[in-house]
């Protein structure tokens, strides 16, 4: 479902001024910072639409687009992935497309709806860790 994912994420999310630990981390823990990044740039964009501060929502908002096309699109591969990737593509698309109007609109409930269709995929992102971990391993040499 994703291509170089380790390297995408990583230079997607070291643009976007991720935190540090992005070179040791493991392809999943990538997507997860990716998915934390965006929501916490969601969050910021919606404070700062409260508070009327337009250069602090056009910022966050843009971290947020970034995130979704240069780190979590980016990453999928539309091609071994199936309808996952595909479903997901279009996901992240709309988000963008969403996110755009609420930056020119100044619209919250743009960017509440983004919050809500992203925070259970990330939910889901880190559910999956602790799933196969939680696993006995049952293959050959188990």
């Amino acid at each position: 479902m994703f291509t170089s994912v380790n390297s995408r994420a990583a230079s997607a999310y070291k643009r976007v001024s991720a935190d540090t630990g992005v070179s040791a981390a493991d392809p999943h823990q990538l997507v997860g910072m990716l998915f934390d990044g965006l929501i916490q740039s969601l969050n910021a964009a919606r404070g700062a639409m409260e508070r009327g501060e337009v250069e602090a929502k056009g910022q966050a908002i843009s971290k947020a687009v970034r995130i979704l096309e240069e780190g979590l699109k980016a990453g999928l591969n539309l091609a071994q992935g199936g309808d996952l990737a595909r479903n997901l593509n279009g996901l992240y698309g709309f988000a963008v497309q969403r996110l755009t109007l609420a930056n020119l609109r100044n619209d919250r409930a743009a960017v509440a709806e983004v919050v809500a269709l992203i925070e259970p995929l990330a939910d889901s992102w880190k559910q999956i860790r602790g799933t196969a971990a939680a696993t006995p391993a049952t293959g050959p040499g188990a």
